[in-house]
């Protein structure tokens, strides 16, 4: 039986390491989609704006004052376990995607593809973490990735496509970990 001391401290826990992963993971993004912008200028001002966005982001996820959690996760049995599962199905699938396009000649479906894969294991972290935000983590970046399929769809060149998705894809995982460590 645990008690609520180390109920709260494993809320707090697990909220301030997914704002510090959705902030990380944000970065790797922000650069993707920084990497589809020709002009040098801009794409390094989007670098120099990305690092100072997570690194704000894991400061107010590690800040002492934002007190306790409104309300403590309550998380599903073997949650851990669920947890290594979607995230070994979302590897695979990212290689699956990664694969298929390469194999049938379309590179550029790539980052709509990763981003589709991401979104969706967000649906089930949901419920894992007890963190229902993560539901419109998930819907929010599928709609990013149908956008970016869309775009390549129409013919958009894969720069712009992977600026859309990569940018998109950042502003989404930004606004969740600012959201998780403000907020939990």
């Amino acid at each position: 039986m645990t008690t609520d001391t180390e109920c709260a401290a494993l809320t707090q826990s697990l909220r301030r390491r997914g704002a510090i992963v959705l902030a990380v993971f944000a970065l790797v993004w922000a650069f993707a989609g920084g990497s589809g912008i020709s002009a040098m200028a801009v794409s390094v001002t989007v670098g120099v704006i990305a690092v100072a966005l997570t690194v704000t982001a894991v400061v107010l996820a590690f800040r002492g004052g934002a007190g306790p959690a409104s309300r403590r996760v309550r998380l599903p049995e073997k949650w851990n376990r669920g947890v290594g599962m979607v995230n070994l199905a979302e590897l695979v699938a990212i290689f699956a995607v990664i694969a298929a396009s390469n194999a049938s000649g379309h590179p550029e479906l790539i980052p709509p593809g990763i981003c589709l894969v991401v979104g969706l294991h967000f649906f089930p972290f949901a419920r894992l973490f007890d963190q229902w935000q993560y539901t419109w983590t998930a819907v929010f970046l599928t709609a990013v990735a149908v956008a970016g399929l869309v775009l390549s769809a129409t013919g958009t060149t894969t720069e712009t496509v992977r600026a859309v998705v990569g940018l998109g894809a950042a502003l989404v995982l930004w606004a969740s970990s600012f959201h998780v460590a403000v907020r939990g």
